[in-house]
Order: C-alpha cells, then structure tokens, then sequence
C-alpha cells in the first residue's frame, strides 16, 4: 500500500456497508486548532473536504486549507479556492460546444506536437440531451412521436459528433435524448450522495460534489450535493484536472419555518424565496437552508428552491443531507447499500443534519415563515418579478401602460383596446392583450415534483369533470423531466384527463422553458401579429426574460403546473381567477377556480399512492440504451475528430488554430470603439440567444448560403458547435436594445465612422477590416441569466476587447475571463449615464504586465469634439488564477501550454 499526501493527518478510515473506507476527516483540522466545525455552515464543512483531500502541495496547497478552515462569516478570507468536483455534468446545448472545444484542443495538441490523448477528461462526465427537442407538434396522442422524429432529423450531426465523442473520450457517457432534462436525470439517477474512489492507500469515500454547464444545476443542492453551474470553458478545464477556483463565498442563512399553508404549492414558495433574496443581494454567496421548515418540506420542494438559486442570484441553495435526504434516495430506487453509505460517511464527517444539532454561523440572516406564502406567479419579464395570484389581473393591465424600462409595455389610448382576429378552418375568435398562446407545463424546476405534477393532474381531472375547455388559439404542451412523470401519471389516471385538456406528451426535454416552444400556429401567430398584441405565455419554468419563450409573446409568466392549466383554461392573464369565473361548466354555469383546486390531502393521498421507487429504477436501468434511434447512429471513431468544411453543425473553432507555445505579452486597448451600449439586466439570452435563428439575420443569410433551407435553420442552441452561425448571432436577441442605435429593437448598432446603422455582426466585420478594437458598455447585473458560454465566445469573436459595466453576473463575468476579454466595473456608483457617456466616444484603456486582480485600470473617453473624460475602472478579473488565464488569452489556452510543456 503507498502514501499520500496528508500533512494535516487527516485521512482516516470508517466501517461502511461496503467495508473499510478511507475518509478525510475535518475534525483533525478543528484538533490542530484550525476551526470550529461545528460553527462552520455545512456548505463550508463539504468544500473544506475536497480541499483538504485535493491538498497535494502544489495545486492545492497547506495554505489553502487553512485559509478556508478559518472561514469568517462576517469577513471570509478574500483569497481563492481551489475546488476540485468529483464530476461534471453537461447538457447538450453547452456540451457539444464543450466536446467541440476537446476536439479542437486534441486537434491543437497534434499541431504543436503534442499527443492528443493527453486531452481526456480525467473525471467522470455525464451529457444528459435534452435541449434539443421543439414542440412542433402538440396537441395530439403522436405528438412525441413526431417531435422526437423531427429531433433527429435536425440534430443528425450533432448527435454523430457526441456519439463520436462518447467512443473516442474517457470518462464520457451520454445519456440520449428522450430520457429526460439533466437536472432532474442527476436528482433522480446520476447522483449517488456519496462517491468512492482509489487513493494510493486504497478506497476512500468522498462527498458527491461537482460543476455543471447549466446554470440550474445547483437543483443538486436540494439533496445535499455541494454544486452549481459553470462556463463550458470552466467546465472543460475541471474535466482536464483543473479546480474551479472561487472566492472564499460569504454563506446567507435562510430559517424557514412553519409549514405551507393548504392550496400553496412549492411554485409558490420559490417565487417568493427568490423575490426575497434578489432583494436581498446574494450574488456570488452561498445560501444555506435551515430552521424546523426545512424538516417538514419535502425533497422535491428543496430540489424546487436549489434549482432556482440562479434566479436569485445566488452561487448555490444549499440544503444539507438529513433523514429526508435518505428517505428520497429510496424513493427514487437507489439500493439500501447506497443510502447506508451516504448515511454512514456523512455522520462520520460531520455534515449530517438533524434538528438538534447547532445552528452554525452565517454572515448574514433571512427568515421566512412559510405559513405566510400565498399563491404566486412571476412576470410578465423577470423570475424575481413576483405577482400574488389575487393581484394578477390589475398587475398585467399596470404592465401595459408602464415604460419599457419599468417592466412595462408602453401601450396607451387607443393601443390598449387592439384586437386580433384567430381565423381557422372557417372559424374566427377574437383575441385582446393577455391572450394565453402558450400554456407549458414544462421545466426541471416543477416536473421533478410530484406534487404539483400530480396537482396538475388532479385539477385537470376535476375540469374535465365539470365540462371545461381549453380555448383553441391556447398551444398547450407537457414535457416532463423524466419519464417516470408520465409513469405515475398514468398509474394515477391522470393522464387522460391532462390530453382532454390538450396536454398530451410532447417530449422529454427542456421545450418551452428554454425556448424551445416550437413556432405558434399560423393562424394564432397571424393574430397576435396584425393585432400587435401583448400575448401571454403561462409556463412552470424558471426563465422568463424578453423573447426567450417565443419571439411572439411578450408577457411571460412563471406559475405552478395547476396554475399552468388553470390559465390555459381561462385563456387569458387578463381576468382575476380568485373573484371572477375560469369558465362555465356543460350547463352553463360559472366555475371558480377554487371549485376544481385539489385539496392538500388529496395530492398526498396520490402521491403515496402512485409514484414508487420500481418505477424509477425500471426507467433508470436501461437509461444509456433506451433510445434506438440513438444506438444506430454510425460514427467514424478516431482519436481526432475529422473536421467536415461544410457541416453548418460542427466546425474547428478558431480560438486555438494559430496558437503559440507561448501567449504574447499584455497590451493597451487603444483607440476602442463602442460596439453595444446597453442597459441593465442584459442577459445571457440577449447576448447569445438559444432560440429561433430569423432568416434575415446575419446568421440565417450565413445558412442560406450554406444551402440550408429556412425550415431547416433549427435553434442558436443545436448550431453552438458551429462558431460561424454563433459569431453572427451574438447581440441578435430580437428584444435587446442597443442604445447606440435608438429607435431600433434586435441586433443592431451604429457604424461610428460613417453614423450608419446595421447589424452588430456586420458593424464589428467593417471594424476587424479597420484594424479597430471594440468595447461593450452596459449597467448592472450583466450577463444575467443562463451559463451560456457563447455569450463570451461570440463576443470575443465580434473583436470585443473589454466590457465596462456597473456590475457583473457571476458565470458571465468569469466566461469573460475565459475568454480573454477584459471585465470591468465603472467606479462604484457610478455608470456610463452618470458619467455622460453616450457611446460616441473612443476608448484607450491602459491594460499592462502589472495588471492585478481587482486593480484599477485608467480608462480616456475621447469624445467626437476631442473632449477627454478620464475615470478609473475597477479590473474584475478576480483572482490570481483568472490573471494567468488571462495573459494566455483564454482558459484553454492556459490549460493545453500546461499539458503541451507537462
């Protein structure tokens, strides 16, 4: 037996189910006088592990084990940690465009004469597909069948390069599409609690922890797996071996108490915990569940919570392992020797939670009492933008009539009484503002919840009951996370009922919640159009931004499943379900929401019921091989990937094709023009876009050209394995608005020079041909929403040297630095407004080898009448880590020198 590393004395070993295991105990540290564990939040005792256990004196060293064992809640130590995960999860919108990037860094490796196997993920990686299915047909018994048809139709390519890429990597696995949504696949299937691996000394357990390329992977926190979405850059370095390094997080603590009261789902409860904490201010923090609430909500609830932490802001939403914990892993079919080992290791390790154990310290308290929470939706425009169901039919006419910039339509006189006229086959309705169009029950975020999955079923049963309909313009869809949703669906009798209403399966994938909503019909879109209305979209998703559910729709609401039928029932946002009637029954009279609501008891009832853990292992077991459209895919195997110039799926990226051994040294940014002028809130989805590529847009010209006929232009999202389709579709969100061009809506800017306005990708063409360096200025929270690594690959493409903002999204900010563009922030209070800043001026900004983390950076705004403006930005490249990525001009590039010289 050999040694390891262990100048702490830390490993020890533990009877486990399995035998003797080795374990790294924290407790040695609080021996040695390092801590208080006890004190420490759980979230901290679980990273403090994989510190202490990676501690190898070189990448992770002594010192970083003590700095983060002396964890301060009011005053975290300001350095970095370095986070070693035990694995990666992916989904395939962001991992193919992750593989691709391991394809053209083998390609790299070979070039430079290198040996391209040294680029292998050294960690397990799972891809979950689920991106890429669109509802196109919906409605029907065959809608699945059809969608599924056209999915591997559009997605040939794609879905060849992963099958390339699961024979050719090690540690890969793939699960196919029309399996389920990743987050919900992890919650249910590829989360083990706790995982064993071999040391010199032999077998030693270890926390489940790792990154994902979701931002909603952090629903993993709802079982007590320490994780969270990353860039696919960040994430393609851990796979090589690299830790994610962060700053020491500061930890809220969030007491729930009291217990929800009845008609009050966990949709509810989340809309309302994210309203709090975006008030809050929990960007880049951890957030810790506690309080005697937590021990009476179910698993599915937390898993709710966790899987919106990005929504509020924060880095996780953290729940520790408890009794519930355990009690969930048998429910979902995981064997009584995997829940004994996550019991046994996570009491030996101190991380186990009960109701007497001590409160441990949190920089910061929030308390809810749950007993308060009221039936809530979220919209029209924002998740944290929370509408108490009594109020929501004054809220959407406030909307209508409020500025832009207010959250509002800007509608007035004569604007707030258009109609639209829906014409189909010899029929016509009329539709006003506040039309449902769409009405999803989709999203990891609800369907891995059984209860209000079963709520659904339960109301739609009880409409059916009274003779309700869902009016005929209404796009009605259900796409579960898992295919034991329909399961217990149909054990529950519920299904039927759900298709009576027009939710008949449509997929097993992300859908309408990524904006994958498929196109309205002709004569529905043909209404909304001629009558330029406010339609609405009523979904239980987690996303609702401008123009990501539907190009057509512009108020979105965020509701429980219940709600999601209820409102496809009423057919409107414009009416108050608690005082005015959802519709009338077959006698003519009027039905009250509350008259088809299921009780509390009922839905437990149903639940207890109908869903059991054989349904989850029978779904699970045959999980890698259940797709046969998937196994008869050919693919050509190879240690490289051979390259196709005309594939419009998968091209070599250009980021490493005439890289150095070497980087260059740092230079100024001199004589940058303003390429986006932006407001705050700018998402990643206004950045980068993942839905519908218009064919008048630079990169639906590009697919023409290409020979690919509009029908088959497919999403943003199938086509980020191909730089050229995503390099002209970066700022082609059609609701961004560049204030350089005013009066114009979607991906357009000013051509300084020449004052004329174009596309963004053909403005930044004309500056790379001019030799010109450009700058993007935005206000707070930019690069909000998805962990979307395009959003700073495209930008880097369009020749976007630095972006100056008044704050940043965590994820994007980081993507950015991977990227080698430059993060900045504009002095504290102050913004490109304040300063005077129109978008007109020249930029220099003095960029140097003495370039530090959080430094400040000198910034010359010269303006058209040669007026200067001087100011001093804060340089957000955070750690010393993200400065040595950086001078390499990327993450990948800093990573394939390292194995290149290694």
């Amino acid at each position: 037996m050999g040694t390891v590393f262990d100048p702490f004395g830390a490993r020890d070993t533990f009877t486990a189910p399995q035998g003797e295991l080795g374990i790294y105990r924290i407790r040695r540290l609080q021996d040695q006088g390092l801590c208080d564990v006890d004190s420490l939040p759980y979230s901290i005792r679980i990273l403090l592990e994989a510190v202490l256990r990676s501690c190898d004196g070189f990448i992770v060293s002594e010192d970083d084990v003590r700095r983060l064992a002396a964890w301060n809640p009011q005053n975290p130590d300001p350095s970095e940690v370095p986070f070693m995960p035990s694995r990666v999860v992916l989904q395939d919108f962001t991992g193919v465009p992750a593989v691709v990037d391991l394809a053209a860094m083998r390609s790299a490796m070979k070039r430079l004469g290198g040996d391209p196997n040294k680029i292998n993920p050294l960690i397990p990686v799972d891809l979950v597909i689920d991106h890429s299915v669109q509802v196109d047909a919906f409605g029907h018994a065959d809608s699945l069948e059809k969608n599924v048809e056209l999915e591997f139709q559009r997605n040939g390519e794609r879905y060849e390069f992963l099958r390339w890429g699961q024979k050719a990597l090690d540690n890969f696995r793939a699960v196919p599409p029309n399996v389920g949504i990743v987050h919900q696949v992890n919650l249910e299937f590829l989360a083990k609690g706790v995982f064993v691996r071999e040391d010199a000394k032999g077998p030693v357990a270890m926390p489940d922890s790792l990154v994902g390329t979701d931002s909603h992977t952090t629903m993993i926190n709802g079982l007590g797996v320490v994780g969270w979405g990353v860039g696919g850059i960040e994430a393609e370095a851990v796979m090589l071996g690299q830790p994610i390094y962060m700053l020491t997080p500061e930890v809220v603590g969030f007491e729930i108490t009291g217990e929800l009261p009845p008609g009050v789902t966990a949709t509810d409860l989340v809309l309302t915990v994210t309203q709090i904490l975006r008030k809050e201010g929990v960007v880049g923090k951890f957030v810790e569940f506690f309080g005697d609430g937590v021990s009476k909500m179910s698993l599915a609830d937390r898993a709710t919570i966790a899987n919106m932490a990005p929504e509020y802001g924060a880095t996780m939403g953290f729940f520790p392992v408890d009794a519930e914990t355990l009690n969930y892993l048998r429910r979902t079919g995981r064997t009584e020797e995997e829940v004994a080992l996550v019991e046994a290791y996570t009491k030996e390790l101190g991380v186990f939670r009960t109701d007497d154990a001590p409160t441990p310290k949190f920089t910061t308290l929030v308390k809810l009492d749950v007993s308060t929470i009221e039936p809530s939706m979220a919209g029209p425009k924002r998740p944290q933008d929370r509408v108490a169901l009594a109020n929501m039919k004054s809220e959407f006419q406030r909307s209508l009539q409020a500025p832009i910039d207010q959250r509002g339509f800007a509608l007035s006189g004569d604007e707030l009484s258009r109609k639209g006229t829906v014409q189909d086959n010899g029929s016509s309705e009329e539709i006003g503002h506040g039309a449902v169009v769409i009405a999803a029950i989709t999203s990891c975020t609800n369907t891995s919840n059984p209860s209000v999955m079963l709520a659904a079923g339960l109301l739609a049963r009880n409409a059916v009951a009274k003779g309700l309909k869902v009016p005929s313009y209404v796009k009605t869809s259900l796409a579960p996370g898992s295919r034991v949703v329909t399961d217990y669906l149909h054990k529950a009798g519920l299904m039927d009922d759900l298709e009576k209403l027009g939710f008949s399966l449509v997929g097993y994938g992300c859908t309408t919640c990524i904006g994958n909503s498929g196109p309205l019909p002709d004569p529905v879109a043909a209404a909304v159009t001629s009558g330029n209305l406010v339609a609405s979209a009523v979904l239980s998703g987690n996303r609702n931004f401008e123009g990501r559910v539907n190009p057509l729709v512009k108020a979105n609401y965020l509701a429980s499943p219940p709600l999601v039928v209820a409102y496809a029932i009423a057919g409107s946002t414009d009416l108050d379900l608690v005082t005015e009637p959802i519709g009338k029954d077959s006698s003519g009279a009027d039905v009250y929401l509350k008259d088809i609501w299921p009780t509390s008891e009922e839905v437990q009832a149903t639940i207890e019921s109908s869903v059991t853990p054989d349904m989850f292992q029978t779904q699970y077991n045959s999980a890698f091989e259940s797709n046969p459209n998937w196994n008869k895919i050919e693919v050509v195997e190879g240690e490289l990937y051979e390259w196709n110039d005309d594939s419009t799926y998968i091209q070599e990226p250009p980021f490493m094709v005439d890289m150095g051994v070497e980087p260059d040294a740092l230079q100024p940014i001199a004589g940058a023009r303003v390429l986006a002028l932006l407001g705050d809130s700018v998402t990643t989805d206004h950045i980068s876009p993942a839905g519908a590529i218009a064919k008048d847009s630079p990169a639906g010209r590009y697919l023409i050209e290409k020979g690919v006929e509009p029908i088959d232009f497919n999403s943003y999202g199938s086509r980020r394995g191909n730089d050229r389709v995503m390099h002209r579709g970066t700022f082609a969100n059609i609701r961004i608005r560049n204030r350089l061009a005013p009066g114009t809506e979607g991906g357009w800017t000013k051509y300084l020079p020449t004052g004329e306005v174009m596309a963004i990708y053909d403005a930044a063409e004309k500056y790379k041909a001019d030799g010109t360096p450009l700058v993007v200025l935005a206000g707070k929270e930019y690069g909000t929403g998805s962990s979307r690594d395009w959003a700073a690959k495209g930008t880097f493409l369009l020749g976007v040297k630095a972006v100056i903002t008044s704050s940043f999204e965590r994820i994007h900010r980081s993507n950015l630095v991977g990227m080698g563009i430059l993060p900045l922030e504009f002095p504290s209070g102050k913004s490109w407004e304040t300063l005077g800043l129109t978008g007109e001026e020249s930029f220099d900004i003095v960029v140097a080898d003495d370039l530090l983390p959080g430094g400040e950076v000198p910034v010359k705004a010269t303006r058209p009448d040669g007026s200067v403006l001087e100011f001093t930005a804060k340089c957000r490249i955070d750690t010393p880590v993200e400065m040595e990525y950086y001078r390499n001009g990327g993450i990948l590039q800093t990573v394939l020198r390292k194995l290149l010289k290694g």
